[in-house]
């Protein structure tokens, strides 16, 4: 009976730790530091860097977007619960309550700035700050319910992590991770619009002003072929700039044209499951870029 007891008691332990996880959205924070950690790396092939710091440094910057998204899981709780996409997290379904949520968040933001700040200087902690605020605040409590172009504006919180990663390896700012800035903030309203035309209703029933609810899908469609296309030129700014080589605008090219091809896909259709498909693809675009990015990197090293 005791040893079934303690097996029900992990059970219940596995099943919390894996709702604060959750929290922290995962998959999206992979995403967000596989990015910081090209540009971390990049900053190493021209700078001279201290591994253990940087990766420490990297782990609070972790820790401070772990905690942004919790932030916006709170704020969003209500908004949530009537989503079917997002209805099933912790907070909607009361298994995670508020003070348990600002806990968490409070101890991640905390040590991560903390970590941030001591091993990847203060720059590095003053632009994971500004990070932070700008996605928790200034996007998840105004902008996402104030405007169709919340996406576009709160962008810029978002494709941070490239240009951290690098400052807190380096100790600066220079050209290269602004153009890593400037890859995401481009990525970022194709990206989103695909999943707001495949969960439009969702939106709605939420009552948040995405693209699609307030202008409609042929327009959502033609901004997301706009914007592909702006994707597609900038790109190609690391080659431009000789920041990457041949490898890198080969990669680049070939991914280009399937989001090209998804996104024209998606404008004559309409359909949600050609949006699906594009943000799907979408996660793995940026996933692949920045892979080439850094694998170009090493391979030019390696040439060198």
């Amino acid at each position: 009976m005791e040893q079934i007891k303690l097996q029900q008691d992990e059970g219940k332990l596995l099943v919390v730790l894996q709702d604060f996880v959750s929290l922290c959205k995962p998959k999206v924070l992979m995403l967000i530091m596989l990015t910081a950690v090209v540009g971390a790396a990049l900053a190493a092939f021209s700078h001279p860097v201290a591994p253990l710091a940087t990766l420490l440094a990297l782990t609070g910057i972790a820790g401070v977007a772990a905690a942004a998204a919790a932030f916006n899981c709170l704020v969003e709780a209500a908004t949530d619960g009537v989503m079917g996409r997002t209805r099933w997290r912790p907070l909607p379904n009361g298994r995670i309550n508020t003070w348990q949520a600002v806990l968490l968040i409070t101890l991640l933001g905390g040590s991560g700035l903390l970590l941030t700040i001591t091993f990847g200087g203060v720059l590095a902690g003053v632009l994971t700050c500004i990070s932070f605020f700008g996605y928790a605040v200034i996007y998840t409590l105004y902008l996402k319910k104030a405007t169709p172009q919340n996406i576009v504006i709160g962008g810029a919180s978002g494709a941070m992590p490239p240009l951290l990663g690098w400052v807190a390896a380096s100790g600066e700012i220079s050209y290269a991770p602004l153009l890593l800035f400037l890859i995401i903030f481009v990525w970022t309203p194709p990206h989103f619009w695909a999943l707001a035309l495949y969960r439009k209703n969702d939106y709605a029933r939420a009552k948040m002003p995405m693209l699609p609810v307030t202008h409609g899908d042929q327009f959502t469609a033609l901004q997301i072929i706009l914007y592909t296309l702006m994707l597609f030129i900038v790109t190609l700014l690391p080659y431009l700039t000789q920041m990457a080589g041949v490898l890198y605008l080969l990669v680049a090219v070939a991914l280009n044209c399937r989001f090209m091809q998804l996104a024209w896909r998606l404008k004559k259709s309409l359909a949600g499951e050609d949006g699906r498909r594009l943000f799907t693809y979408s996660v793995l675009y940026l996933a692949l870029l920045f892979a080439a990015l850094l694998l170009d990197a090493m391979l030019q090293t390696v040439l060198a």
